[in-house]
């Protein structure tokens, strides 16, 4: 009995540490946004397309997804077609009646799923067969595990990406 709680515990502390890398990476990445009003939010400010919105919205999508792939398994995508290009390129910005405060919203109730959803798992190794796809070894699977560690990978990745959009909008830096 002691050793089937030791493992729990294990468990738990791993997966809860996890969590809290990818909530505070999600914390910098919010604290970018801080006192912008939505014009600022979805200016571009380099040769880069991206913007502030932009980014949260990306990482919506990615959290999203990701989490969907941990509980259904790969989705059939064709990453060479016009349609993923255009579905990858609007993850990138607002469009038609979309608002920052929406997006913030989505954001906050995607991070929330994500967290309970990782946290319902009896332990990290759940695992699924990644798509196929030219980043992708060949028939090579993700852990719970591995995915947590890429979503917190790629949030801080748009981390940097936004610290450079908002000192060229006003200077502001997120830490420093």
């Amino acid at each position: 009995m002691v050793e089937v709680i030791e493992k729990k515990n294990q468990v738990e502390v791993e997966r809860e540490a996890l969590l809290a890398f990818l909530a505070q990476q999600r914390a910098f990445l919010l604290t970018t946004l801080q006192g912008l009003a939505e014009e600022q939010a979805t200016r571009r400010t380099t040769a880069s397309e991206l913007t502030l919105a932009g980014i949260v919205k990306h990482l919506t999508s990615v959290e999203n997804g990701w989490r969907t792939f941990v509980k259904e398994g790969p989705q059939g995508v064709d990453y060479e077609s016009q349609e993923t290009q255009e579905f990858h390129e609007n993850s990138f910005r607002l469009i038609g009646e979309e608002t920052l405060e929406g997006t913030l919203a989505a954001y906050e109730r995607g991070s929330e799923e994500t967290d309970t959803y990782f946290r319902s798992l009896p332990h990290l190794e759940v695992s699924q067969k990644l798509p196929p796809a030219p980043w992708f070894p060949e028939d090579a699977s993700w852990t719970a595990r591995d995915v947590l560690i890429h979503l917190i990978r790629e949030t801080a990745q748009h981390c940097g990406h936004a610290d450079v959009i908002r000192e060229s909008l006003d200077g502001q830096k997120t830490m420093g």
